[in-house]
């Protein structure tokens, strides 16, 4: 049996916000981020378009909203939310801020990292 585990408080954020805990765990098969987005921030307006992955976000703490083309999701905890390679989006914090999990794959094909990252 192989395993591995980290503790959040052992991984370096990435831009002060992102936990690379693919990076931290020699996962290969998906990417998964830990992000504490402050309270009332913006992220990057982004597509997927470059990776083709999809990602889902899964809400632990806190609240905001994913602003996706031209429609805005409520985030509270609890909320598992899928967003298409394609469509743009940018994660906005509420007052408290918000804590979630961010894991991307591109359907049918084996992970590949966003170059760089």
């Amino acid at each position: 049996m192989a395993y591995n585990h980290v503790d959040l408080q052992d991984v370096e954020p990435f831009r002060g916000v992102f936990y690379k805990m693919r990076r931290a765990l020699g996962v290969e098969g998906f990417g998964i981020n830990y992000i504490e987005v402050p309270p009332d921030a913006e992220g990057m307006e982004h597509d997927e378009l470059q990776t083709g992955h999809e990602e889902v976000y899964v809400i632990l703490d806190g609240s905001g909203r994913m602003r996706i083309g031209s429609d805005e999701v409520a985030l509270t905890p609890g909320r598992w939310l899928r967003v298409d390679a394609q469509e743009r989006r940018q994660v906005v914090g509420g007052p408290a801020g918000m804590k979630m999990i961010m894991v991307g794959g591109t359907p049918g094909r084996p992970f590949a990292p966003r170059e760089g990252l």
